[in-house]
């Protein structure tokens, strides 16, 4: 499983990619995290506003951070 949150690097997208990896940890799965910077690539994947976040290929959130219950429910948790 890829989780990928996609950001320059802001104050927001860095809690996104924190609130991610915490949420994983407590429901137990596993899954490769990657924070995606590259602007020409975010504008590709058709995101507009960030952070964003794609799971698998999916884009699940884009313009704000998730909340855990969010995150919980992309993994059936």
């Amino acid at each position: 499983m890829k989780v990928e949150v996609l950001g320059k690097g802001c104050p927001k997208c860095k809690k996104t990619e924190e609130i991610i990896g915490e949420t994983l940890k407590k429901i137990g799965v596993e899954a490769e995290v990657v924070h995606v910077t590259d602007l020409e690539e975010i504008v590709d994947r058709g995101v507009l506003m960030t952070p964003a976040v794609i799971v698998d290929g999916e884009k699940k959130i884009e313009g704000r951070i998730p909340t855990e219950a969010e995150i919980r429910r992309w993994f059936g948790k």
